[in-house]
Order: C-alpha cells, then sequence, then structure tokens
C-alpha cells in the first residue's frame, strides 16, 4: 500500500539476537502484475541479502510485459526461486494467497514488485519473528523517489485517525505461516486497502503488530515514465479515491467493533474544502490527493448503505 491517510502509532519494536535465527525459515511472495520495469531491482535487493530468503516466489497475477522472462533471468542467483501461475482472479490479495498456499518456509513475508527491500531485511525479519508472529516493516520514501507526498509507516505503524487498531502495508508485512492460514488469507473482495482489513482479522484473533524498525523497504510511488501535470494529478486523485473507498468498506465491516469514521456531511463539507484548497494550491498533488480520499469515502458510504450524517 502506498498511499494511506493515518496518523502513525508510536509502538514500535526493535529486533533481539537469538540463537534460534536459523530456524525461521521465511518465504518471501511477491506479487507481480506487469512489473518488467521494476522487479529486477527487487529480485536483485534478495540476490545480496545478508541472510538469504528460504525461497522467493513470484505470484504472477495475468502479466503481458514480459515479467515472467525478467524473473527468469535471477534464477542461477535464487535457487529456490519460483513463478506461481496467480492469473485466475485479479487482484494482488489473490497473488499473495496463491504464494502463500504453495509456500514451504514456516513464516511468510510479502514484498512488492515495485520496490526495493534493504539488505538486511530477512535478517531483521528473522529477528523479530524469535519472539514475535505478525510484524511490519518500515518504509523509507528517499532511494526511490524525487519527492516526498504522504509517507507513512516510516516511524510507526499506521493508525485510523480515530484510533481503533493499527496497520501496516502488505508491501513489508511478515507472518507466521499458520497464522495467515487461520484468518484465511487476504480478503480478495477488496481491491483496496486489502492490507489494512488483513491486519485487523489477524490482531482480532489476539496476535498483536509489531513495527520492526531494522526491516527497512524502499517505496517506490510509481513506475510509470509519464509524470506530466495533468496524468500526475489524475493518479493523485485516483490512489485518493480508492484508498478512502476501501476505508468505507472496512468501516462497514468494523463499526460495530468500535472503529469510527466522520459521517456525510463532515465529509461533504472538508471535501468541499479541498476541493477550494486544490485551487487555490494550484492543484497541488496532495491536496487533489486528500479530496480524491474524501470523496471516495463518501461514495463508499453511499455504496455500502452507510446513512451516518
Amino acid at each position: 500500500m502506498k498511499y494511506t491517510y493515518a496518523n502513525f502509532n508510536p509502538c514500535f519494536f526493535s529486533p533481539m539476537e537469538n540463537k534460534n535465527n536459523a530456524s525461521k525459515r521465511i518465504s518471501v511472495i511477491i506479487p507481480c502484475l506487469n512489473a518488467a520495469n521494476t522487479i529486477g531491482q527487487q529480485l536483485n535487493a534478495l540476490v545480496h541479502q545478508s541472510v538469504a530468503p528460504w525461497e522467493v516466489l513470484v505470484s504472477d497475477n495475468g502479466s503481458t510485459d514480459g515479467s515472467q522472462e525478467i524473473v527468469h533471468q535471477y534464477v542461477d542467483r535464487l535457487p529456490k526461486l519460483r513463478v506461481i501461475d496467480a492469473s485466475g482472479y485479479r487482484g494482488a490479495s489473490h497473488a499473495r494467497n496463491k504464494g502463500a498456499a504453495v509456500a514451504t518456509g514456516n513464516y511468510l513475508a510479502f514484498c512488492d514488485a515495485d520496490d526495493v527491500v534493504s539488505a538486511d531485511w530477512i535478517s531483521a525479519l528473522e529477528k523479530a519473528f524469535a519472539k514475535h508472529d505478525f510484524v511490519a516493516s518500515r518504509f523509507d520514501y528517499n532511494l526511490l523517489n524525487d519527492s516526498t507526498v504522504n509517507a507513512v509507516q516510516d516511524s510507526g505503524l499506521q493508525n485510523f485517525r480515530v484510533p481503533f487498531l493499527p496497520f501496516a502495508g502488505a508491501c513489508g508485512l511478515g507472518i507466521k505461516r499458520s497464522l495467515h492460514e487461520a484468518v484465511s488469507g487476504f480478503d480478495e473482495d477488496f481491491t483496496h486497502l486489502e492490507d489494512a482489513e488483513y491486519c485487523l482479522r489477524v490482531q482480532r484473533l489476539g496476535t498483536p503488530l509489531f513495527f520492526v524498525p531494522d526491516a527497512i523497504v524502499h517505496i517506490r510511488y510509481s513506475a510509470s515514465q509519464d509524470h506530466s501535470f495533468i496524468s500526475s494529478r489524475k493518479a493523485s486523485f485516483k490512489h485518493g479515491y480508492n484508498w478512502g473507498n476501501g476505508l468505507a468498506k472496512i468501516y462497514q465491516r468494523y463499526r460495530a467493533e468500535g472503529m469510527y469514521l466522520h459521517g456525510i456531511i463532515p465529509r461533504l463539507a472538508v471535501s468541499i474544502f479541498y476541493f477550494f484548497r486544490c485551487i487555490i494550491s494550484g492543484f497541488h498533488c496532495d491536496n487533489i490527493w486528500k479530496l480524491g480520499w474524501h470523496i471516495g469515502v463518501l461514495h463508499g458510504f453511499i455504496q455500502n448503505r452507510i446513512m451516518q450524517l
């Protein structure tokens, strides 16, 4: 998950050394859809880990751009690298679940095809798994981006504006495989914020989510080469809208358990505020993203028949 409108949770975990780290077999799962321009960088980062992953599973969601050919170039450098056919149903949730279903490690580590993990990512997760079954990486935005907008999860877990349970982006989550299976994996009906919903379900089983600051994932905002004024603003609005719409769907599921969102009237007022703020700021991407986010929540309320004023 690249964009969420969130506050940070101060809870974090510093990994401790453990003599039994070698027993933590970590399967890395990478959902992939037309990532030929970037997946080589991610695989190269996994080749150069200070502690090698148990296996790497590229779960291909139906790529048509030569992504699989790029992956096959790394077979000699990552001996336990496999491509999994996840083309049956479109979506990162389905791809992650397909990869997890055939993983042989006792721990799963999810990362994305357009990001780059740090050299000690596996090592940090391995140490964290000595004490915790559900962990989140730290995000860095400086390496792969010219500017930083909505830099979340760079100092702690993410949280909803009105605190509920914390969550983290799936592009750096680690979890014990049996726990992933206990919650039946990611909900494939969620196209956005599926990672936040997944985190809520895992924690509701009684397993807390811990932040691992030494497990760093370098986040890429966009792999697109088209950075024109109009296209970048459209992308910002779409990202915000999709995540806001997904948040409304999560709220429909969890509001009876204490989750809270502001209703239609204040949301509409804030949408109008950001509309004018976009104009005054010269259509700054951050304001456009927030406008899209609030409109996405509003539309999600209507779609899910949440008549909360």
